[in-house]
């Protein structure tokens, strides 16, 4: 695991850089839970939304802004990053964030329970799913009616250092990460795959999907 830790920071170092540590540092100061995706996959969201030149993103599960800045960062001057949070605190800290990270302007957070506040009658070209896991088959449905063929799907935390695999988990996360999975093959709209991740969050993976229909 110390090879792992070693490796993301050798990337950091390397590819990624540090201009973002503050949105960490001021999250852990203000008690946020170290939760936000590793600074490697910040920068690989980054690199997702560039290379299909989204315009339009929503991201559930705001925590401290961290993959939010990531991620408005890839948007042209006109694009629009619309960010689900549950916690108003959360919400606070991420917006003060995203002031000093020079993307506010093109982020709407918005506070509650997702599946309330949720931005219909828009079309997204990148969903990126970071939440309560119990919840995610409800927010990848949900997903299916704000996206277009070629958008794409990402759902972070789908292998939990492996209990996706437990047939008799009574981990209520676990459960909601593997009828996710089971939802993203059966479904004809969309063709994804899972890729396992190792690191400074451990063991884990991300679901990616690309909408077909």
């Amino acid at each position: 695991m110390n090879v792992w830790n070693d490796v993301d920071s050798y990337v950091s170092d390397l590819m990624v850089g540090h201009e973002l540590d503050f949105v960490l540092r001021a999250s852990e100061s203000a008690g946020l839970p170290s939760i936000a995706v590793s600074p490697p996959q910040g920068k690989w969201l980054n690199l997702l939304a560039r290379s299909m030149r989204a315009t339009r993103i929503l991201e559930i599960g705001t925590l401290g802004g961290y993959s939010t800045i990531w991620l408005a960062r890839a948007l042209p001057a006109d694009g629009r990053l619309v960010t689900l949070e549950y916690e108003p605190k959360h919400a606070e800290v991420a917006g003060a964030n995203l002031v000093r990270a020079g993307v506010a302007d093109v982020v709407e957070i918005r506070v509650g329970a997702a599946l309330d506040t949720w931005p219909e009658g828009e079309v997204f070209d990148l969903v990126f799913i970071d939440a309560d896991k119990e919840t995610y088959p409800a927010y990848f449905e949900r997903t299916l009616d704000v996206v277009r063929p070629g958008s794409l799907i990402v759902a972070d935390n789908v292998v939990r250092d492996g209990e996706v695999l437990s047939a008799s988990t009574s981990d209520i996360r676990v459960q909601g990460v593997q009828r996710m999975n089971e939802m993203m093959a059966a479904s004809p709209r969309v063709d994804a795959t899972v890729i396992q991740t190792v690191g400074l969050k451990g063991y884990d993976g991300f679901a990616v999907a690309i909408v077909v229909e």
